[in-house]
């Protein structure tokens, strides 16, 4: 072999070692494009025709029954979804055998942060039987707290009737409540006399 066959194959070999060098440094670049764009993040947890009883020293404090949930536990905030929709049943102590209920076409609770979100078609029916028609309503569970921005439709046992055009802020009890830009039919009788 003469020298310059020596010095050919030599560079057609350090060509080819640069060649295969690049490639496989080009095909990770575009492996790593493209699983960038994947969703890794999927429910660790789910549960079909789910019907859930939470108890507090023996009593029942919530049942709920959904068509599916999926818990996301593997992230930075997990959280728990109903897309298909969810009915909620919540017991008082006070009442235990008049429950209230919420109804809504899909719910998501913040483990983390206590925080829930119920939207489309929400219901809030109390267990003294106040009914609440909202398209969305927000539950901070470390501040008691229930609010939405939302028009909110509220039907009392007696028939009356109040619209809060803007949403309303209220304990999670339901015991105190705020209306924003409120109009509506309300019985007479609910209404105090001066002085009293």
């Amino acid at each position: 072999m003469n020298l310059f066959t020596k010095i050919f194959y030599k560079n057609i070999a350090a060509f080819l070692g640069c060649a295969i060098f690049f490639g496989l440094i080009s095909c990770d670049e575009d492996l790593t494009a493209i699983n960038k764009n994947n969703n890794t993040n999927f429910p660790s947890q789910i549960i079909n025709n789910a019907n859930i009883v939470q108890r507090d020293s023996g009593m029942i404090k919530l049942r709920a029954t959904a068509p599916l949930i999926e818990k996301f536990e593997f992230i930075d905030s997990p959280y728990i979804v109903a897309r298909k929709g969810i009915n909620i049943l919540f017991y008082d102590k006070k009442k235990p055998k008049e429950p209230g209920k919420i109804k809504a076409n899909f719910a998501k609770f913040n483990e983390k942060k206590k925080f829930y979100e119920a939207k489309g078609n929400v219901r809030i029916t109390t267990n003294e039987n106040q009914m609440f028609a909202m398209q969305s309503v927000f539950w901070d569970q470390n501040k008691r707290l229930i609010y939405t921005s939302d028009t909110v439709y509220v039907t009392d046992k007696d028939g009356s009737t109040l619209v809060g055009a803007n949403g309303m802020k209220a304990k999670d009890d339901f015991s105190e409540y705020t209306f924003y830009n409120n109009s509506g039919n309300i019985n007479a009788k609910k209404i105090p006399e001066k002085g009293r």
